[in-house]
Order: structure tokens, then C-alpha cells, then sequence
């Protein structure tokens, strides 16, 4: 699911495909800017911002898409199949002599000026990835409506940008609060350490290829096997003279098994906890998928 470290990393292949590099096609596969040629310009930059990519293209126009749920931009060598999904679902194409980078599924796909890029995401709050991030100006936007449920207030872009549902449903386990919790109803210090939090998630998974959210690998001990019953007598045997049998073994101790899993929360519906054993649960928060610990998480719930 696209969040702001995916799209960071978005960004980064397309910089590195695209920047400094004559356009040789381009191709807007939505009905406003269908016509739009931007062969023969050269891509300046491509920015990450929150959750926008801003493909920034000589002559002072802007390539704007967000990729929401399940929008993709692909990079391919010049002689490479393209594997991002059927023909219908393509959107852009932008190719040079070296690559070609196809969108597929985007929602949101626009061509404006550069100049007028705030009109896309001059909404935006401090971007946990970016040069502008600033927690405080994040924690006192997440303050001004204290009534607000704690997972609604993280995914509004607004306050901070880069937050997606994966994010929002495994800071609020780490804060050990359901994602239904009042902002302000925050033990004192919770919400400043968990904006500083937000921000180690998502500066620790901008490079990595799959994204992890358990600081490190949980522990948890299984059952041991049953004792076993009490040695009695073999027959003929007394006190004195002990059967030559061999003693019962001792049983071993139960051995702690590492649990490799990438996150707490999120995707684990009805999964033990890794930290304390109960099922994981699962409901909607604002039409989208939300999970928690009943054991380890505590507020309101659905």
C-alpha cells in the first residue's frame, strides 16, 4: 500500500530514470490532457511530496499523480516487457532513449504549472520525509481538534503528510491506544513522542524494499510438553531394591521461537498478538481496514 516512504522510493526511480533525460514519448491516458505532448522537453526533477509524486519537466510545467490504494509507476529498459497490469489500466507513459516509466491505476493524474504547484499540495502539513518536516508545527495541528479520533487525525494529510493506513494502524499498537482514542484524551507526552516516532518509522523504511515496523524480532515462549507421570515400582521391586530401570528424562525447558514479522498490527486479523498473545481484531475506521490489540491497546472501540 503506497505511503510516504513507498513514494519516496517512487520518486527516487523515476529521478534517477527521468531527470536530465529528453522526453522521446509521452502519453496522458486521461480525457483533460489527452492531447498534451511533452516530447523534446527534458524532466528536471522528481519530488516526493507526502504522498504526491511532482514530476517537474522543462518549460515549467508539472507532471502531478498520487497513487492512493493501488497506483504504480514502473521503470523498463527500452526492450522490456511491462508486467505493471493490462493496457486499459495505463494512465502515463513517459519514455526517453534509455527508459520508459509507465503509471498504472492512477486516480489522480494532472499537468499544471510549476509555479501553481501549491494548488496540489499547498494543503499539505509538514512532510515526515521531506526538507519542511517540523514537529511541532505537526503536533499542534494534531492539538487543534482534540475531540478527533486519534487514527482519523494521523491519516489527515494536513496535519502531517506521509501517514497511510499500514502507519496509522501500527503507531497507534506502539502508543499503546486504539486508533478510536480522543487526541486529546493522549496520556500526558503520548502525542509528541508519537510524531517523533512517525517520523523514525518512516526515515527507517525509505530504503528498505519491504516495510517493517517491529523495532526488533518478538519473543514468545509455547507451551512446554506435559510433565511426566509419576515413576512407580516395577513389579518385585521394594525400597531397598530399586528397579534397574532407567529413569524418566527430565523435560526440557520450553525454548523461546523468534517470530519473524514485519508488523504488529496491521493484516494480522485474528492472529496472536506478538506481544501478548490475543487475537488480533479488526473493524472499519472511516471505510478503511483498521486493526488492534484489545490486550495491549487501550480506548474506545467500535
Amino acid at each position: 500500500m503506497p505511503e510516504g516512504d513507498t513514494v519516496l522510493q517512487t520518486a527516487t526511480r523515476l529521478h534517477e530514470a527521468l531527470a536530465g533525460q529528453v522526453l522521446t514519448r509521452s502519453d496522458l491516458r486521461v480525457p483533460r490532457f489527452a492531447t498534451a505532448d511533452l516530447s523534446g522537453r527534458t524532466v528536471l526533477d522528481v519530488t516526493a511530496r507526502g504522498k504526491h509524486l511532482l514530476t517537474r519537466i522543462e518549460g515549467g510545467l508539472t507532471l502531478h499523480s498520487h497513487l492512493r490504494m493501488d497506483g504504480a509507476w514502473r521503470v523498463y529498459a527500452p526492450d522490456e516487457r511491462w508486467r505493471g497490469g493490462p493496457g486499459h489500466q495505463i494512465r502515463a507513459i513517459l519514455a526517453n532513449a534509455e527508459h520508459t516509466a509507465v503509471g498504472y491505476r492512477l486516480p489522480v493524474l494532472e499537468l499544471l504549472r510549476t509555479s501553481e504547484e501549491d494548488r496540489a499540495v499547498g494543503h499539505l502539513g509538514p512532510d515526515l520525509l521531506g526538507p519542511d518536516w517540523d514537529p511541532g508545527r505537526a503536533l499542534d495541528r494534531l492539538l487543534a481538534a482534540p475531540e478527533r479520533p486519534l487514527g482519523e487525525a494521523l491519516l489527515d494529510q494536513r496535519n502531517l503528510a506521509g501517514i497511510g493506513n499500514v502507519y496509522k494502524c501500527e503507531l497507534c499498537f506502539l502508543a499503546r491506544v486504539t486508533p478510536w482514542l480522543p487526541v486529546g484524551a493522549l496520556p500526558d507526552g503520548a502525542l509528541p513522542r508519537l510524531v517523533t516516532l512517525a517520523e523514525r518509522l518512516l526515515n527507517a523504511n525509505r530504503d528498505r524494499p519491504t516495510r517493517t515496523t517491529t523495532i526488533t524480532s518478538e519473543l514468545r515462549t509455547p507451551p512446554g510438553p506435559p510433565s511426566p507421570p509419576s515413576a512407580t515400582p516395577a513389579p518385585g521391586a521394594t525400597a531397598a531394591t530399586p528397579a534397574p530401570a532407567r529413569a524418566p528424562a527430565r523435560p526440557r525447558a520450553p525454548q523461546p521461537v523468534r517470530v519473524q514479522e514485519r508488523l504488529y498490527v496491521y493484516g494480522r486479523a485474528r492472529r496472536p498478538c506478538l506481544r501478548c498473545g490475543t487475537p488480533i481484531r479488526l473493524a472499519d475506521q472511516d471505510d478503511r481496514p483498521t486493526y488492534w490489540c484489545p490486550g495491549c491497546q487501550s480506548g474506545p472501540i467500535p
